[in-house]
Parts: C-alpha cells; structure tokens; sequence
C-alpha cells in the first residue's frame, strides 16, 4: 500500500481491539502510515490505568515499523490532546503534526486531521464530551453482556454500543454539520479532500465539493483507510485474515456516495 490511515484505536481502554489491530498491520504494509488521533486514550488512563500487553505491543509494532523505515505522522486527537504540547517533535522517528496535506496518488491533496476541533461538544462544553465518552464506554459493557444473551439464543451479533453511537453522536454531530464543516475547511487549506477520525463511523462520499473520508475506528469497526499507487482509496475492516476479503468500502468514481 501507499499509505495508511488509522484512528481512535484508544488504546488503554477495554474496548480497544489492540490484538486485532496488530494481526493487522503485521499483515499490510505500507510507506506512510497516518496515526488520525486518539490512537492513546489519555481521558481513561487519567482516571483508571488499563494497559495490558497487547496495548504496548501496538506501540513496540509502529516503532519498529518507523525504525524499519515507514514513515509515521501521528496527528494527536481530543483523547490524546497531551501531545498537542508535543507539535513540531519526532519520537522515535514518529513526527508529530497538527495536520497534514497528503499529495494523493490520484491527484488529490488531502487535510489529513482528527476533526474534533469542528465538533462542537467537544469544542463547546468539555463535560458533556466526558460525559459522552462514559455513556459510550457503559454502553460497550451493555453490548458484550447483551451479545453474549443473544448467542445462547442463537441470534447473531448486534451492536448496542453501535446504534447508541449513531442515534446519539450522530444527532450532536449533525447539529455542528461535522462532516460539511470538515469538507469546508479542506477548502479553506484549498485542497481537495479531507481524510479525518472522531466520530468513529468509517464513511467514503463527496457531498460537498471535496472528498470526505473517516477511517473509523479499532473499538468496534476495526476499520483502516488505504491508498493505493494507483490512487484507489479503501475503507478496510480487519475480519482476522488476510486472506478474507476486507474492503467492505471503495471509491473510484467521483461524486459516489459509499456509506458503511
């Protein structure tokens, strides 16, 4: 691959699928790996220190991955809003940035950035956010307890947590029009795509005049972007082999809406 996007893995909290995540990128390789923000969870790790082995083995894996000469820019997000003390520092080979313009493969520039600056409860009233992330954290819970109800009566796997995110996160995000604000502000930069993180919903579309991409997330979606040398972008969801089919979002075409 050309490049790789990753977000909001949060590591150092129980619903991050670290495990899953390294069988990924122990699977794919790419030149340049994007971290979009909230890949360590500092809100959690404040109040309850949670870092199993397979947390720090993520990390061990992209410093080897930059010590073996990929290139990793780590965009810090609102979880991991202490290394926006930290722009403009290289840690062992990782550069960190506020943002970045990656020169896509298929002509495009794109803002690359977390996106929780444009999202309104975070900007705009901090406890309602640390309240946001508790209910989501609970429902999490909800859902391994109600999944694990559902499997004795041979139903298939729903997500709780999942339609809380989108019934609730959603309706806030729409409020603040984050993905219009977002496609604005790669406009302002005068490029034309954004590549973006933070609300954990893994989506392809060009609704408003530039290229919107959001990588998803590694608590339930375990989803990446990846850019092709031919300029192709995929929304990939790891399904634990590489030897299954994991694009489940792709865009070739401009003007095509793909929604996962």
């Amino acid at each position: 691959m050309r490049t790789l996007f990753i977000s909001d893995v949060h590591l150092g909290t129980s619903g991050c699928q670290a495990a899953q995540l390294i069988k990924f990128l122990n699977s794919y390789n790419a030149d340049t790996v994007f971290l979009v923000g909230d890949i360590i969870d500092g809100w959690r790790l404040k109040s309850n220190w949670y870092w199993p082995h397979a947390h720090n083995s993520v990390v061990q894996k992209l410093l080897c991955m930059a010590c073996e000469g990929t290139r990793l820019v780590y965009i810090p997000g609102n979880h991991d809003e202490f290394l926006r003390d930290h722009i403009g520092s290289t840690f062992g080979s990782i550069d960190v940035v506020d943002h970045a313009i990656h020169n896509g493969a298929d002509g495009r520039n794109y803002l690359v950035i977390h996106g929780d600056q444009f999202d309104l409860v975070v900007g705009h009233a901090r406890w309602l956010a640390l309240f946001g992330d508790w209910a989501y954290r609970v429902a999490l819970t909800c859902n391994a307890k109600l999944n694990f109800v559902r499997r004795r009566l041979g139903l298939t796997y729903w997500s709780f947590s999942a339609w809380a995110k989108l019934n609730v996160k959603n309706a806030v995000n729409y409020i603040g029009r984050f993905e219009e604000v977002l496609s604005a502000e790669a406009q302002r930069h005068n490029v034309q795509g954004v590549i973006c993180g933070h609300i954990h919903h893994a989506v392809m579309h060009d609704d408003f005049g530039v290229r919107y991409i959001n990588t998803g997330d590694w608590v339930e979606s375990c989803s990446a972007v990846v850019e092709h040398y031919d300029g192709r972008f995929e929304i990939l969801r790891w399904v634990g082999s590489p030897s299954l089919p994991l694009a489940i979002e792709t865009t070739m075409v401009p003007l095509t809406r793909v929604v996962a």
